[in-house]
Protein backbone atom coordinates (compact mmCIF):
# COMPACT_ATOMS: atom_id res chain seq x y z
CA UNK A 1 0.00 0.00 0.00
CA UNK A 2 1.45 3.31 -0.92
CA UNK A 3 1.05 6.45 0.99
CA UNK A 4 1.80 5.51 4.88
CA UNK A 5 4.69 7.20 4.64
CA UNK A 6 4.86 11.43 5.09
CA UNK A 7 7.78 14.24 5.13
CA UNK A 8 10.98 15.11 3.63
CA UNK A 9 13.99 15.77 5.75
CA UNK A 10 11.55 14.44 8.60
CA UNK A 11 10.05 11.45 7.31
CA UNK A 12 7.65 8.81 9.12
CA UNK A 13 5.95 5.61 7.50
CA UNK A 14 3.36 3.97 9.85
CA UNK A 15 2.22 0.26 9.60
CA UNK A 16 -0.37 -1.09 11.74
CA UNK A 17 -4.35 -2.04 10.98
CA UNK A 18 -7.42 -1.54 13.99
CA UNK A 19 -7.40 -5.01 15.16
CA UNK A 20 -4.05 -6.02 13.89
CA UNK A 21 -1.34 -7.21 16.84
CA UNK A 22 -0.04 -4.29 17.05
CA UNK A 23 0.32 -0.26 15.45
CA UNK A 24 3.43 1.37 14.81
CA UNK A 25 6.02 3.71 13.18
CA UNK A 26 9.11 4.20 11.67
CA UNK A 27 11.01 7.42 11.79
CA UNK A 28 13.74 8.62 9.53
CA UNK A 29 15.82 12.21 9.91
CA UNK A 30 15.59 12.91 13.13
CA UNK A 31 18.63 14.76 14.37
CA UNK A 32 20.73 13.64 16.86
CA UNK A 33 20.87 13.96 20.49
CA UNK A 34 17.25 15.48 21.45
CA UNK A 35 16.16 14.28 24.92
CA UNK A 36 13.53 11.55 24.03
CA UNK A 37 11.67 8.76 26.02
CA UNK A 38 8.81 6.78 25.98
CA UNK A 39 7.61 9.20 28.38
CA UNK A 40 7.40 11.85 26.32
CA UNK A 41 5.68 9.92 23.41
CA UNK A 42 3.01 8.75 26.17
CA UNK A 43 2.05 11.87 27.01
CA UNK A 44 0.40 12.89 23.51
CA UNK A 45 -0.74 8.95 23.16
CA UNK A 46 -2.76 9.49 26.29
CA UNK A 47 -4.89 12.12 25.18
CA UNK A 48 -5.21 10.11 21.71
CA UNK A 49 -6.08 6.71 23.47
CA UNK A 50 -9.94 5.68 23.74
CA UNK A 51 -11.96 5.27 27.02
CA UNK A 52 -10.33 8.04 28.53
CA UNK A 53 -14.50 9.23 28.82
CA UNK A 54 -18.18 8.73 28.43
CA UNK A 55 -18.21 10.29 25.10
CA UNK A 56 -15.46 8.96 23.28
CA UNK A 57 -15.31 5.07 21.87
CA UNK A 58 -15.08 2.70 25.12
CA UNK A 59 -12.84 0.68 23.94
CA UNK A 60 -10.14 0.33 26.55
CA UNK A 61 -6.65 0.73 24.91
CA UNK A 62 -4.04 1.72 27.31
CA UNK A 63 -1.80 2.20 24.30
CA UNK A 64 1.31 1.77 25.73
CA UNK A 65 4.26 3.09 23.59
CA UNK A 66 7.37 0.82 23.11
CA UNK A 67 10.87 2.78 21.67
CA UNK A 68 12.92 -0.22 19.39
CA UNK A 69 15.32 1.58 18.39
CA UNK A 70 17.29 5.08 17.74
CA UNK A 71 17.56 6.39 21.05
CA UNK A 72 20.45 5.32 23.30
CA UNK A 73 21.09 6.60 27.12
CA UNK A 74 17.78 8.78 26.52
CA UNK A 75 19.15 11.30 23.62
CA UNK A 76 18.44 10.49 19.69
CA UNK A 77 20.99 8.86 17.70
CA UNK A 78 20.36 10.63 14.52
CA UNK A 79 19.48 7.20 12.88
CA UNK A 80 15.78 5.70 12.40
CA UNK A 81 13.36 5.37 15.32
CA UNK A 82 11.15 2.43 15.81
CA UNK A 83 8.31 2.93 17.92
CA UNK A 84 5.17 0.19 18.26
CA UNK A 85 1.67 0.32 20.14
CA UNK A 86 0.25 -3.17 21.06
CA UNK A 87 -3.41 -3.88 20.33
CA UNK A 88 -5.23 -5.39 23.78
CA UNK A 89 -8.28 -4.96 23.41
CA UNK A 90 -9.33 -6.00 19.90
CA UNK A 91 -12.63 -7.45 18.77
CA UNK A 92 -12.72 -8.25 15.25
CA UNK A 93 -15.66 -10.28 15.93
CA UNK A 94 -17.97 -6.56 16.27
CA UNK A 95 -17.44 -6.31 12.88
CA UNK A 96 -18.69 -9.73 11.38
CA UNK A 97 -21.25 -8.12 9.30
CA UNK A 98 -19.00 -5.91 8.04
CA UNK A 99 -17.55 -8.41 5.83
CA UNK A 100 -19.31 -8.51 3.14
CA UNK A 101 -21.20 -5.41 3.81
CA UNK A 102 -20.34 -1.45 3.27
CA UNK A 103 -20.79 1.04 5.62
CA UNK A 104 -22.18 4.23 4.39
CA UNK A 105 -19.46 6.81 3.81
CA UNK A 106 -16.69 4.63 5.23
CA UNK A 107 -13.89 3.50 3.06
CA UNK A 108 -14.81 -0.15 3.01
CA UNK A 109 -16.26 -0.13 -0.49
CA UNK A 110 -13.45 2.25 -1.66
CA UNK A 111 -10.83 -0.10 -0.18
CA UNK A 112 -11.51 -2.82 -1.90
CA UNK A 113 -12.34 -1.32 -5.18
CA UNK A 114 -8.74 -0.39 -5.51
CA UNK A 115 -6.85 -3.14 -4.08
CA UNK A 116 -9.66 -6.25 -4.23
CA UNK A 117 -9.25 -6.92 -0.66
CA UNK A 118 -9.70 -5.45 2.88
CA UNK A 119 -9.40 -5.95 6.33
CA UNK A 120 -13.38 -5.62 7.45
CA UNK A 121 -12.01 -5.61 11.19
CA UNK A 122 -12.61 -2.21 12.66
CA UNK A 123 -11.68 -0.69 8.89
CA UNK A 124 -8.04 -1.66 8.59
CA UNK A 125 -5.94 1.09 7.81
CA UNK A 126 -8.78 3.57 7.62
CA UNK A 127 -10.01 3.48 10.74
CA UNK A 128 -9.17 6.31 13.07
CA UNK A 129 -6.72 4.26 14.78
CA UNK A 130 -4.19 4.38 12.37
CA UNK A 131 -3.11 8.10 13.59
CA UNK A 132 -1.35 6.19 16.99
CA UNK A 133 1.53 6.10 15.03
CA UNK A 134 1.33 9.28 13.25
CA UNK A 135 0.47 10.80 16.87
CA UNK A 136 3.75 8.71 18.43
CA UNK A 137 5.84 10.43 15.65
CA UNK A 138 4.30 14.11 16.17
CA UNK A 139 5.68 13.53 20.06
CA UNK A 140 8.96 13.61 18.40
CA UNK A 141 8.52 16.22 15.99
CA UNK A 142 7.10 18.10 19.54
CA UNK A 143 10.87 17.79 20.81
CA UNK A 144 12.33 19.27 17.72
CA UNK A 145 10.54 21.84 17.52
CA UNK A 146 10.15 22.87 21.43
CA UNK A 147 14.07 23.32 21.14
CA UNK A 148 13.60 25.82 18.59
CA UNK A 149 10.58 27.72 20.67
CA UNK A 150 8.00 26.72 19.01
CA UNK A 151 4.29 25.25 20.62
CA UNK A 152 1.91 23.90 18.83
CA UNK A 153 -1.74 23.72 20.87
CA UNK A 154 -4.89 22.58 19.69
CA UNK A 155 -8.16 22.87 20.97
CA UNK A 156 -12.25 22.24 19.88
CA UNK A 157 -13.81 25.10 18.77
CA UNK A 158 -16.98 23.49 17.79
CA UNK A 159 -18.88 20.49 17.71
CA UNK A 160 -22.16 20.63 15.49
CA UNK A 161 -23.83 24.12 15.84
CA UNK A 162 -22.06 24.55 19.24
CA UNK A 163 -19.07 27.59 18.46
CA UNK A 164 -16.58 27.95 21.56
CA UNK A 165 -14.90 31.51 21.89
CA UNK A 166 -11.36 30.99 22.52
CA UNK A 167 -8.67 33.39 22.02
CA UNK A 168 -5.96 31.54 19.80
CA UNK A 169 -3.13 34.01 21.50
CA UNK A 170 -3.98 33.31 24.77
CA UNK A 171 -5.34 30.13 25.27
CA UNK A 172 -3.21 27.32 26.99
CA UNK A 173 -3.00 23.56 27.15
CA UNK A 174 -4.57 23.19 30.71
CA UNK A 175 -7.20 25.32 29.31
CA UNK A 176 -8.08 22.81 26.69
CA UNK A 177 -6.95 19.59 28.99
CA UNK A 178 -9.52 21.01 32.07
CA UNK A 179 -12.82 19.44 30.16
CA UNK A 180 -13.24 16.27 27.95
CA UNK A 181 -14.29 17.65 25.35
CA UNK A 182 -11.10 19.65 24.87
CA UNK A 183 -13.12 22.90 24.27
CA UNK A 184 -11.21 25.49 26.69
CA UNK A 185 -14.82 27.70 26.54
CA UNK A 186 -16.57 26.25 29.85
CA UNK A 187 -20.43 27.32 28.83
CA UNK A 188 -19.72 25.78 25.48
CA UNK A 189 -18.06 22.51 27.25
CA UNK A 190 -21.02 21.59 28.73
CA UNK A 191 -23.05 22.20 25.91
CA UNK A 192 -21.07 19.95 23.80
CA UNK A 193 -21.04 17.34 26.30
CA UNK A 194 -24.78 17.22 26.31
CA UNK A 195 -25.18 16.93 22.46
CA UNK A 196 -22.89 14.10 22.55
CA UNK A 197 -24.74 12.03 24.87
CA UNK A 198 -26.87 12.64 23.14
CA UNK A 199 -26.39 11.59 19.67
CA UNK A 200 -24.81 8.37 20.97
CA UNK A 201 -27.83 7.41 23.15
CA UNK A 202 -29.90 8.21 19.63
CA UNK A 203 -27.06 5.62 17.78
CA UNK A 204 -26.06 8.90 16.26
CA UNK A 205 -22.77 11.12 15.78
CA UNK A 206 -21.87 14.77 15.16
CA UNK A 207 -19.31 16.69 13.89
CA UNK A 208 -17.23 19.71 13.73
CA UNK A 209 -13.81 21.97 13.96
CA UNK A 210 -10.63 21.58 15.51
CA UNK A 211 -8.72 24.81 15.77
CA UNK A 212 -4.65 24.77 16.06
CA UNK A 213 -1.94 27.44 16.71
CA UNK A 214 1.70 27.53 16.13
CA UNK A 215 3.34 29.83 18.69
CA UNK A 216 7.28 31.13 17.94
CA UNK A 217 7.17 29.70 14.17
CA UNK A 218 10.46 31.69 12.70
CA UNK A 219 9.64 33.24 9.27
CA UNK A 220 10.90 31.84 6.68
CA UNK A 221 9.77 28.19 6.52
CA UNK A 222 7.96 26.61 3.66
CA UNK A 223 8.75 26.90 -0.09
CA UNK A 224 7.06 29.30 -2.82
CA UNK A 225 5.27 27.50 -5.35
CA UNK A 226 4.33 23.73 -4.29
CA UNK A 227 5.87 23.13 -1.31
CA UNK A 228 4.21 25.79 0.16
CA UNK A 229 3.69 25.92 4.02
CA UNK A 230 0.07 26.19 3.79
CA UNK A 231 -0.14 23.94 1.45
CA UNK A 232 2.14 21.14 3.09
CA UNK A 233 -0.53 21.50 6.30
CA UNK A 234 -3.23 21.38 4.63
CA UNK A 235 -2.46 18.07 3.23
CA UNK A 236 -1.07 16.61 6.45
CA UNK A 237 -4.41 17.83 8.18
CA UNK A 238 -6.78 16.75 5.16
CA UNK A 239 -5.41 13.45 5.40
CA UNK A 240 -6.85 12.39 8.87
CA UNK A 241 -9.82 10.06 9.19
CA UNK A 242 -12.93 12.14 8.78
CA UNK A 243 -11.37 15.38 7.67
CA UNK A 244 -13.30 17.48 5.45
CA UNK A 245 -11.74 20.97 5.58
CA UNK A 246 -9.33 23.29 6.54
CA UNK A 247 -8.85 26.80 7.15
CA UNK A 248 -5.85 29.37 7.35
CA UNK A 249 -5.85 32.77 8.83
CA UNK A 250 -8.86 34.25 7.86
CA UNK A 251 -10.23 31.48 5.91
CA UNK A 252 -13.29 31.77 3.75
CA UNK A 253 -14.37 34.78 6.07
CA UNK A 254 -11.46 36.30 4.25
CA UNK A 255 -13.53 36.26 0.86
CA UNK A 256 -16.00 38.59 2.37
CA UNK A 257 -13.77 41.22 2.80
CA UNK A 258 -11.90 44.13 0.78
CA UNK A 259 -8.01 44.30 0.12
CA UNK A 260 -7.70 47.32 2.45
CA UNK A 261 -9.54 45.85 5.20
CA UNK A 262 -7.97 41.98 4.94
CA UNK A 263 -4.14 43.05 4.13
CA UNK A 264 -1.83 42.27 7.29
CA UNK A 265 0.13 45.91 7.64
CA UNK A 266 3.69 45.54 8.75
CA UNK A 267 5.57 47.08 11.67
CA UNK A 268 9.15 47.91 12.92
CA UNK A 269 9.66 45.08 15.30
CA UNK A 270 11.90 44.49 18.72
CA UNK A 271 14.48 42.46 17.33
CA UNK A 272 15.03 44.04 14.36
CA UNK A 273 12.68 42.01 11.99
CA UNK A 274 8.77 44.06 10.85
CA UNK A 275 5.90 42.31 12.36
CA UNK A 276 2.17 42.19 11.12
CA UNK A 277 -0.28 44.40 13.15
CA UNK A 278 -3.28 42.00 12.41
CA UNK A 279 -2.49 38.53 11.27
CA UNK A 280 -5.61 37.50 8.84
CA UNK A 281 -2.88 35.67 6.87
CA UNK A 282 -2.57 33.20 9.72
CA UNK A 283 1.11 33.16 9.56
CA UNK A 284 2.13 32.65 6.16
CA UNK A 285 2.36 34.90 3.21
CA UNK A 286 3.12 33.55 -0.20
CA UNK A 287 3.49 30.10 1.10
CA UNK A 288 6.43 30.89 3.83
CA UNK A 289 6.00 31.61 7.38
CA UNK A 290 6.32 35.30 8.42
CA UNK A 291 6.71 34.62 12.03
CA UNK A 292 3.17 35.54 13.47
CA UNK A 293 1.37 32.98 14.96
CA UNK A 294 0.15 30.05 12.46
CA UNK A 295 -3.21 29.94 13.11
CA UNK A 296 -5.72 26.96 11.34
CA UNK A 297 -8.56 25.37 11.64
CA UNK A 298 -9.86 21.42 10.56
CA UNK A 299 -13.82 20.43 10.18
CA UNK A 300 -14.56 16.62 10.54
CA UNK A 301 -17.59 15.31 9.57
CA UNK A 302 -19.90 12.95 12.14
CA UNK A 303 -18.00 9.64 12.48
CA UNK A 304 -19.41 7.29 9.70
CA UNK A 305 -19.90 4.34 11.78
CA UNK A 306 -22.80 4.67 13.39
CA UNK A 307 -25.95 2.46 15.60
CA UNK A 308 -28.90 3.51 13.16
CA UNK A 309 -29.56 1.55 10.91
CA UNK A 310 -28.89 2.75 7.50
CA UNK A 311 -29.66 1.50 3.61
CA UNK A 312 -26.75 0.04 2.16
CA UNK A 313 -25.38 -2.73 -0.38
CA UNK A 314 -23.81 -6.03 -0.19
CA UNK A 315 -20.35 -6.75 -1.77
CA UNK A 316 -22.79 -8.58 -4.40
CA UNK A 317 -24.41 -5.66 -4.78
CA UNK A 318 -27.43 -6.71 -3.05
CA UNK A 319 -29.33 -4.38 -0.94
CA UNK A 320 -29.34 -4.53 2.84
CA UNK A 321 -29.87 -2.49 5.75
CA UNK A 322 -26.82 -2.36 8.37
CA UNK A 323 -26.65 -1.39 12.05
CA UNK A 324 -23.22 -0.68 13.13
CA UNK A 325 -22.15 -3.13 16.39
CA UNK A 326 -18.25 -2.53 18.09
CA UNK A 327 -17.21 0.62 19.79
CA UNK A 328 -16.99 3.88 17.92
CA UNK A 329 -16.74 7.25 18.46
CA UNK A 330 -20.46 9.57 18.81
CA UNK A 331 -17.79 12.65 18.25
CA UNK A 332 -14.25 12.40 16.74
CA UNK A 333 -13.57 15.90 17.87
CA UNK A 334 -12.08 14.85 21.19
CA UNK A 335 -9.39 12.91 20.32
CA UNK A 336 -8.94 14.52 17.17
CA UNK A 337 -6.92 17.18 18.95
CA UNK A 338 -3.67 15.63 19.28
CA UNK A 339 -4.21 14.04 15.60
CA UNK A 340 -3.87 17.69 14.50
CA UNK A 341 -1.25 18.87 16.68
CA UNK A 342 1.11 15.89 15.56
CA UNK A 343 0.50 16.97 11.89
CA UNK A 344 1.14 20.24 12.26
CA UNK A 345 4.47 19.48 14.37
CA UNK A 346 5.41 16.62 11.29
CA UNK A 347 5.20 19.29 8.72
CA UNK A 348 6.77 22.29 10.54
CA UNK A 349 9.72 20.16 12.11
CA UNK A 350 9.90 18.79 8.55
CA UNK A 351 10.10 22.37 7.37
CA UNK A 352 12.26 23.36 9.69
CA UNK A 353 14.90 20.52 9.18
CA UNK A 354 15.12 21.58 5.37
CA UNK A 355 15.11 25.46 6.20
CA UNK A 356 18.78 24.65 7.86
CA UNK A 357 20.20 23.65 4.27
CA UNK A 358 18.54 26.25 2.29
CA UNK A 359 20.68 29.24 3.86
CA UNK A 360 24.29 28.14 2.94
CA UNK A 361 26.16 30.88 4.04
CA UNK A 362 24.96 30.68 8.23
CA UNK A 363 23.44 27.00 8.20
CA UNK A 364 22.62 26.48 11.79
CA UNK A 365 23.48 23.41 13.23
CA UNK A 366 20.37 20.63 13.85
CA UNK A 367 18.02 21.66 17.18
CA UNK A 368 20.07 20.24 20.64
CA UNK A 369 18.94 19.71 23.84
CA UNK A 370 20.33 22.56 26.80
CA UNK A 371 22.91 21.14 28.37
Amino acid sequence: MGGSTFGERFAVTTFGESHGGALGVIIDGCPARIELSEADVQVDLDRRRPGQSRIVTQRQEADRVTIHSGVFEGLTLGTPIGMTVANTDARPGAYSEMATTYRPSHADYTTEAKYGIRNWQGGGRASARETVGRVAAGAVARKILAVAGVEVLGWVSSVSDITADVDPAAVTRNDVETDPTRCPDPAAAARITEAIDAARHDGNSLGGVVACVARGVPPGLGEPVFDKLDAELAGAVMSLPAAKGMEIGSGFAGTLMTGRTHNDEFAPGPDGRPVTVTNRSGGIQGGISNGADIVLRVAFKPTATIASEQKTVTDANEATVLAARGRHDPCVLPRAVPMVEAMVCLVLADHLLRQQTTQLSDTPSPPQPSG
